[in-house]
Parts: structure tokens; C-alpha cells; sequence
């Protein structure tokens, strides 16, 4: 195959597996190659349906099968001699029964990937924290761009959900030490079997927050999951934990927790370590601007300094073209 054509199964490989609307594929491109190259349906199957990722971790049934319909529709719509592969694929799907949960998986520039068990509802359990949102992969992808933020420190995510951006950086960045934090106990666990998933060992876990003590050292970061209150965990609590960078994502996104949110990032930039303040990072998608205008506001209130980070290339993953995110640089104001 040529560029052209390796460009557009890597495209279409990287948007299946991590489930991107299947109207938002590069269908187009598709067909205006499908009269010369034929065979680049079967290239596209193997890359995506057949998948070693796709046999152990599948993408929702639903998924595959309008996946698997539009291809089909795609490769008859060429004029070609049908394909026994593709109906095959199909028959499988349509014969299989659907489950709560899916997987998704998201290629790092090292080839290695983040896969992730999510439910198939946006809302569940009585949560929102059992799916991947936009800004925790584009705090992932600015992460990836600014590894030396993130290299050999100790970093606390706040709302980790079920853990793509904090295995992303992992996987990509060199932390010493990653705590993952929630407070929603069937997010707890979700997290905890994706970090597994992604062949990462717990090592002693927060389980009070009292409990931080260290770990011995290793090369491989320390990965550990805390449950963490905003409202009851104290400025005390918070210095034990030692973190060098805090990170969060897609949290703001309700008035009631804003002023909890702000409360806690106060006490976090109090935490001094070694006569320096951490670094604070707050990644959102701008759903409401009178929500996030609230947040601005109540970081004011509060003392604090924010400034809009420059916008990561978004070369890694897939975003949604409309979705507009931030990230927020807080510190303390001098």
C-alpha cells in the first residue's frame, strides 16, 4: 500500500478501537480508493474488527455491527466481488449477545497502548465516572508533549474515573509515584481493574487517607488508588502525600461541586515541598460556559491564578472537532 492508503487504516484502526462515532470515520476517503485498491476493505477488517486488541478487549457489539454494516455498504457500493470475510465478520457480531461493559483502546506514540473496560451507558451506577471523557484525553495528549512535567515526580490525579489519562501518563511520562484518587466506590474498583488490565501491579494502596506511606523504590512508577473526599480530607492529609504535580480532568462540570472542587485545590497549593508550591493542571471540556465562568470566578475568590495552557497538537487521539477544551495552570497568586 502506499502513504495513502497506511494513513487511512491507521485512521480507521485507531478510531475503531477506541469507539469514535462511526459517522465521524473518513468513509469518503474510503470509497474514492475502494474502485482502484478493492482489497483495502480487507487491509481495514484486519485492522480493526480482526484485531488481536479486538478478539481479548471488544468494542461494543453495537459499534461492530454499524462499523461492520457501513464497510459492508462501502465495499457493494464499489462494484466489487463480494467478500466472504466481511459477511462473516458480521454473522459473528449479529450471533453474539451485548454486555454492560465494552473496551476501548488508544495507541501511544510508542506503540504501546491503554486499553480500558467502560460501560456502555454515559451514566450509570449513579455516576458519569465509569466512561473516558474528552478533556482526559486531551490531558493525556498535553502530558505526552511536556513529559519533563511529569518525569521522575510524584503526581495526585483528583477524579481519576476509570483511569486513561494517569495510565496514559504511566505508560509515557516516567512519574516515580502516581496516585489515582475518586470517591465513587464502583469507579474505585473499575480503576483498580484497568490499571491491572494494563499489566500495572497496585503497590500498597490508600486505602484511609491517612495511609501514605512510601513504597519502596522502584524504576517503574509506584501506582496506588485513594479514595478521596474534597469536602473532609484536610490540608494536613493532603501534605503527606508529597505530590509534585495535580492533575484533574472533566471535573468541572457541575455548579454544586465547584466550590467544593476550589476548596481542595486551595489546600493542595498550600502543600509546600521543598519551599515549592506543586504544579497544578485542570483540564475541561466547555460544556457550559457559565458553569466553567463560575469556576474561573471561585478561583478568583479564593486567591488563586489560572492561565490557559497552549493546546497540544492532538495528533495522538481522536477528538470530537466541536469539543472545546482548556487547561487551567492554577497557582497561588504572589
Amino acid at each position: 500500500m502506499d502513504i495513502t492508503e497506511n494513513s487511512l487504516c491507521a485512521t480507521f484502526q485507531q478510531s475503531f478501537l477506541c469507539c469514535r462515532r462511526v459517522g465521524s470515520l473518513p468513509w469518503q476517503e474510503l470509497e474514492n480508493l475502494l474502485t482502484q485498491q478493492p482489497c483495502l476493505v480487507l487491509n481495514i477488517l484486519e485492522k480493526t474488527v480482526n484485531h488481536p486488541l479486538t478478539r481479548k478487549y471488544p468494542p461494543s457489539l453495537q459499534y461492530r455491527r454499524l462499523f461492520l454494516l457501513e464497510l459492508i455498504k462501502k465495499h457493494e457500493k464499489s462494484g466489487a466481488e463480494p467478500l466472504d470475510d466481511l459477511y462473516s465478520a458480521l454473522a459473528e457480531v449479529l450471533n453474539s449477545e451485548e454486555n454492560t461493559v465494552c473496551y476501548k483502546s488508544y495507541f501511544l506514540p510508542s506503540g504501546d497502548a491503554v486499553t480500558l473496560c467502560e460501560n456502555i451507558a454515559i451514566i450509570s451506577e449513579g455516576t458519569t465516572g465509569l466512561v473516558t471523557w474528552e478533556a482526559a484525553l486531551y490531558l493525556a495528549e498535553w502530558a505526552i508533549g511536556n513529559i519533563d512535567v511529569f518525569r521522575n515526580r510524584t503526581i495526585l490525579e483528583l477524579g481519576s474515573g476509570i483511569g486513561l489519562t494517569g495510565l496514559a501518563i504511566c505508560k509515557s511520562c516516567f512519574p516515580k509515584k502516581y496516585i489515582f484518587s475518586d470517591c465513587h466506590q464502583m469507579v474505585l474498583q473499575h480503576l483498580r481493574d484497568n490499571i491491572c488490565l494494563n499489566g500495572f501491579v497496585l503497590g500498597k494502596e490508600l486505602e484511609s487517607q491517612e495511609d501514605t506511606e512510601n513504597t519502596q523504590h522502584s524504576d517503574i512508577a509506584q501506582l496506588s488508588v485513594m479514595e478521596l473526599d474534597w469536602d473532609s480530607i484536610t490540608e494536613q492529609q493532603l501534605s503527606r502525600l508529597e505530590a509534585d504535580v495535580i492533575i484533574a480532568s472533566d471535573v468541572v462540570y457541575d455548579p454544586d461541586i465547584v466550590t467544593s472542587f476550589t476548596k481542595v485545590l486551595c489546600k493542595l497549593l498550600l502543600c509546600r515541598k521543598v519551599n515549592r508550591h506543586p504544579e497544578l493542571l485542570i483540564a475541561s471540556t466547555i460544556r457550559n460556559s457559565e458553569t466553567y465562568k463560575l469556576f474561573q470566578t471561585k478561583l478568583d475568590d479564593a486567591g488563586l491564578k489560572w492561565q490557559i495552557l497552549d493546546d497540544p497538537k492532538r495528533s495522538i487521539f481522536s477528538y470530537q472537532s466541536d469539543c472545546l477544551i482548556q487547561i487551567l495552570n492554577v497557582t497561588l497568586k504572589v
